[in-house]
């Protein structure tokens, strides 16, 4: 029997992140499992140089909530994104910043530095691993010849190669979803150790795997134009290129159930609330966001602004004008730790979501928002326009007054600036887009009767 091998090993080894691929990995997989699919499902890792398979993707929950390992691994791994970020930070300042000889004192003191953090990360990560409960969460598993291998996960983090090597020598096939091209399309606004290991990547899946399941139609243009790039239009032709959407409820909602309290209060008042939910990193373009309404409280406005996300790299001085800003706690606000209840009451009692991002695979929170009836102010990226069409009010990020003109005629005509009102807004659920999934994986994997079984199963289900 052909089997589905989804590979999500960064989410069982970081389950306290919530950004957008741990939220697709984690749907993905619960919806697969609980679908009753024409093919078995089974998530797997990658460790050690070993296939394993999951039994449990997040760890059990403690009295104490994440455990002490588990708060030592998220700490350090945000530590070391801070460290790198000073590097960035203090490099782009230097008389002869882009000079790599002149540079190279700089980043040997700040790689025996970032010693001092990943050390104790690896050790962590190591104990963790070797933890009688985290033991019980996974079993080895052999390869069978017809299965599938489906990279779902972050897996440009690993070293995983030779391991995928053997199982396409054993007759698996590779298959690999693709978000985005982003560390390669625009490297500026990424860290250059993740710009690396994804040039890595991809080089070596454009090369080995059968075929890509992308996240939007746009992405998969960006793959195929990438592929024939690298290796010739003859061999791109005989690779397969597919795209899925994704589906906007949050997961971890029955779980964490508790709001903080802060965003209650925030959100309970008068005055309109814009809000932005992404990692705080510069492709997000929350500067942009910020100015904006530096000029809209010059001009009076009572609009107040609420960010929420985790602090990513290349942040430092972003953070810092957050924190420094007059408006602070006043009409400015950010949560960095926020769990899926508070966005969840974030969204429900929002104005309007922003979204200023400079490059996008999908965007996530757009769909998110919209799907609970909170409308979108989004920069005019072409992928947004794929997802949003003419429910989205766009803007022009060449334009510094663009955002904040839409602003202005939203909060003085009580009308939001869209094409369409989000009245008649519909959007796919994640066990749609789970199907989704599987289905393009399937047609690219050739598995023709398992796919006329599916779209069989599917349409009874109807």
């Amino acid at each position: 029997m052909t089997r589905l091998l989804i590979e999500c090993t960064y989410v069982y080894e970081h389950p306290d992140l919530n950004s957008g691929i741990q939220r697709v990995v984690r749907n993905v997989i619960q919806e697969l499992k609980s679908a009753n699919t024409v093919i078995e499902c089974i998530p797997v890792i990658m460790q050690g140089g070993q296939l394993k398979r999951v039994i449990s993707l997040l760890p059990p929950p403690t009295r104490a909530g994440i455990s002490f390992l588990r708060q030592c691994v998220h700490r350090l791994d945000h530590l070391r994104l801070r460290l790198w970020g000073g590097h960035a930070y203090i490099s782009k300042r230097l008389p002869w910043h882009g000079n790599k000889a002149l540079n190279m004192p700089l980043l040997i003191l700040w790689k025996l530095l970032s010693l001092n953090i990943t050390l104790p990360l690896r050790a962590a990560l190591w104990l963790d691993r070797r933890d009688e409960a985290s033991k019980q969460r996974s079993v080895p598993l052999d390869i069978e010849c017809g299965d599938i291998f489906l990279l779902l996960d972050s897996s440009w983090h690993l070293n995983f190669y030779s391991l995928a090597e053997r199982l396409k020598e054993q007759g698996a096939s590779i298959i690999s979803v693709v978000y985005d091209l982003i560390p390669i399309s625009h490297p500026q606004f990424c860290d250059a150790g993740l710009t690396k290991v994804f040039e890595r990547w991809f080089d070596w899946i454009a090369t080995t795997a059968d075929g890509f399941v992308c996240i939007s139609q746009t992405v998969q243009g960006d793959v195929q134009r990438a592929v024939t790039e690298r290796l010739g239009a003859d061999v791109a032709n005989k690779r397969k290129f597919e795209y899925f959407h994704l589906g906007s409820e949050l997961d971890l909602v029955q779980r964490d159930t508790v709001v903080d309290p802060r965003i209650k209060v925030l959100f309970d008042a008068t005055e309109d609330t814009y809000l932005m939910v992404s990692t705080i990193e510069p492709r997000k373009n929350h500067i942009y966001l910020i100015k904006t309404f530096d000029t809209l409280w010059a001009k009076g406005s009572k609009a107040r602004l609420c960010i929420i996300g985790k602090i990513g790299w290349k942040s430092d001085e972003l953070i810092g004008l957050i924190q420094r800003h007059p408006e602070l706690n006043k009409r400015l606000f950010m949560f960095n730790q926020l769990n899926d209840a508070g966005l969840e009451y974030a969204y429900a009692h929002s104005s309007a979501l922003l979204f200023p991002s400079h490059a996008e695979g999908f965007g996530l929170p757009l769909v998110e928002a919209m799907q609970r009836g909170v409308p979108v102010m989004a920069s005019d990226l072409p992928v947004f326009r794929e997802i949003g069409g003419e429910y989205v009010a766009y803007f022009d990020l060449s334009c510094a007054g663009s955002l904040a003109a839409l602003i202005l005629e939203h909060q003085n005509s009580g009308r939001f600036p869209a094409g369409r009102s989000l009245d008649s807004w519909e959007w796919i659920n994640w066990r749609t887009a789970s199907l989704q999934l599987l289905e393009k994986t399937l047609k690219i994997a050739g598995q023709t009767d398992l796919l006329n079984a599916h779209y069989a199963s599917y349409r009874s289900r109807l």
